[in-house]
C-alpha cells in the first residue's frame, strides 16, 4: 500500500509521454495515478500495418498493468478525465474525483478534418486500434467487393483507394496497400487483377513528407512510384462523401475533378485533445491553431510549475526552429524528463530547461525503401529500411511484442504474406455501396 502522505502525482495518458513518465518515477519518493481510457500501451507508430494486415493489434499493444505491475508506487486506473481543476488540485474522472500534488497531461491528438468533421464518416483516419481495424475491414472489402461485382465502371471504383495527406502515415500506408495489390493478392482472387488497382496518394503541399529534407522527399516520391502509387501534390481536397472525392489541382489542374473511390483514407492532419482547450480555460494556457497547448521550456504551464504538458499535446518550442514534432521519441524524453523535474522539485534543486535530442526522422515506403534522416546523415533504400525496422523494435515496450514483429517481419520478408488479413465487423455486408454514375461520368478515365 502507498502511504496516503506521499506527493501524489496523477498521469493522465498512458502513451509514450505518460508511461515513460511513470516508468521513470518507479524508484522516486511518491504516489503515481496513471489514468487512461484504455488498459494498453499502443505503439501507434506500426498502426498502419495492422490496418494492411501485416500483424495484429496485439502484436503492437500491451496491458498498462502489466507493464507497470513492479512498480510499487503505482497504481494504473482505466477511466476518463472529464474535468481538471487547477486551482484546487483536483481533476473529476467518470467515476471518482482525485486530488494531486503534480499533474502530467498527455493526451496527444486525435484526426482534424479542417472544419469538415463530416468527412470523417467516408475517410476514417489511422489513431486507435478501432480505427486500424475499420481501415483494414475497409481495404479487404474493396478486394472481396471487386471480386464479385460485374461491372467494369464500379469495379475499377472499387479498386481505386484514395490517401489523403503525403505525411509519414500517409506515406507508409500508400506504400503498404501498393505492396498488398501489386505482391500479395494477385494470386488470391480469380475474377479480378489486384494489379489493375489504383492507390492516390495525395498531398496539398509541393511534396511528400513536407518535414522532410527535400531530398529525401523526392526519393521517397520516387520510391512510391515505382511501387505502382499514384502521386499528387499542390492537391487538395474539396469534397468527401460516399462517391469518391472532389480534389483541386492547384499547378496544372485549376478546375475541380472528382476521384470515384470505395476507400478514402485521411491522414491530413490531427487536432489536439480536448483536454488542451480546458486547459487554456482553466489557466490562461495559449493554444496553438490546432489546440496543443503552449508549454514553458521546463514543459510546464506558465504560472503553473506542477502542471506539465506532454507529447503530442504540448507545442513545444524549438531553439530557433520550429516546434518539436509528434513524435514517439519527442514524447519518451519530454516523459523521463518531467519524471526528473518533479524529483528535483521535491528535493529544493533547479533543472535545466528541456532539450531534445533528435534521434532522426524515419519513414518506410516499403520493403527495403525507406528514408532516414539522422543528424544530418541521411540514408535511403535497404539500409534506411533496416535502421527503421531496428528503431521500431527498440521501442516496442515489452519483450514479447519485440520478438513476436520481428518472427513476423521475418517470415513477411521471404513470402510476402499478410497472415493477419481478417475482416470483421461485420464479416459479410448486405450491400456494398458503390459511387454513383453521376460522379462515374465526370471522371471515365484514371487519374494521371
Amino acid at each position: 500500500m502507498m502511504a496516503e502522505s506521499q506527493h501524489h502525482v496523477v498521469i493522465v495518458g498512458g502513451g509514450f509521454g505518460g508511461l515513460y513518465a511513470a516508468k521513470a518515477l518507479r524508484k522516486a519518493p511518491v504516489k503515481v495515478t496513471l489514468i487512461d481510457q484504455r488498459n494498453f500501451h499502443l505503439f501507434q507508430p506500426l498502426l498502419y500495418q495492422v490496418a494492411t494486415g501485416t500483424l495484429s493489434p496485439a502484436d503492437i499493444s500491451s496491458p498498462l498493468r502489466g507493464i507497470l505491475s513492479k512498480h510499487a508506487n503505482t497504481q494504473v486506473l482505466m477511466d476518463k478525465v472529464t474535468e481538471i481543476d487547477p486551482q484546487q488540485q483536483q481533476i473529476t474522472l467518470i467515476h471518482q474525483t482525485l486530488s494531486y500534488d503534480t499533474l502530467i497531461v498527455a493526451t496527444g491528438v486525435r484526426h482534424h478534418y479542417f472544419g469538415n468533421a463530416h468527412w470523417q464518416d467516408f475517410a476514417p483516419g489511422l489513431k486507435t486500434v478501432e480505427d486500424a481495424l475499420e481501415l483494414r475491414r475497409r481495404i479487404f472489402l474493396a478486394f472481396e467487393a471487386a471480386e464479385r461485382e460485374p461491372d467494369p465502371v464500379r469495379r475499377r471504383a472499387l479498386l481505386t483507394f484514395v490517401i489523403v495527406g503525403g505525411g509519414p502515415t500517409g506515406v507508409e500506408l500508400a506504400g503498404a496497400i501498393a505492396e498488398l495489390a501489386f505482391k500479395t493478392l494477385p494470386q488470391d482472387f480469380r475474377n479480378i487483377n489486384t494489379q489493375e488497382a489504383q492507390v492516390l496518394l495525395l498531398e496539398g503541399l509541393d511534396r511528400v513528407l513536407p518535414p522532410y529534407p527535400p531530398e529525401l522527399s523526392a526519393k521517397a516520391a520516387a520510391y512510391l512510384r515505382q511501387m505502382g502509387v499514384t502521386v499528387r501534390t499542390q492537391t487538395r481536397v474539396t469534397h468527401v462523401d460516399s462517391h469518391g472525392v472532389t480534389v483541386e489541382f492547384s499547378a496544372d489542374q485549376p478546375q475541380a475533378q472528382a476521384i470515384p473511390a470505395h476507400t478514402i483514407l485521411w491522414a491530413a492532419g490531427v487536432q489536439a485533445s480536448p483536454l488542451g482547450q480546458q486547459l487554456a480555460e482553466r489557466t490562461g494556457a495559449e493554444l496553438d491553431r490546432v489546440g496543443r497547448v503552449k508549454v514553458s521550456p521546463h514543459l510546464n504551464i506558465p504560472g503553473y510549475e506542477n502542471l506539465y504538458v506532454i507529447g503530442d499535446l504540448a507545442h513545444v518550442a524549438g531553439q530557433n526552429s520550429p516546434p518539436l514534432p509528434g513524435v514517439a521519441p519527442v514524447a519518451v524524453q519530454e516523459g523521463k524528463y518531467v519524471a526528473k523535474q518533479i524529483q528535483a522539485r521535491l528535493q529544493g534543486q533547479a533543472l535545466a530547461p528541456f532539450q531534445y535530442k533528435d534521434v532522426g526522422s524515419l519513414a518506410v515506403i516499403g520493403q527495403n525503401a525507406a528514408v532516414v534522416d539522422f543528424s544530418g546523415f541521411k540514408f535511403t533504400g535497404i539500409a534506411a529500411w533496416l535502421i527503421w525496422v531496428f528503431a521500431h523494435i527498440y521501442y516496442l515496450i515489452e519483450f514479447d511484442n519485440k520478438l513476436i514483429v520481428m518472427l513476423q517481419w521475418g517470415w513477411n520478408y521471404f513470402t510476402r504474406q499478410r497472415g493477419a488479413r481478417l475482416i470483421t465487423h461485420p464479416a459479410v455486408p448486405e450491400q456494398v455501396e458503390h459511387p454513383s454514375e453521376r460522379a462515374v461520368a465526370k471522371t471515365p478515365t484514371s487519374v494521371p
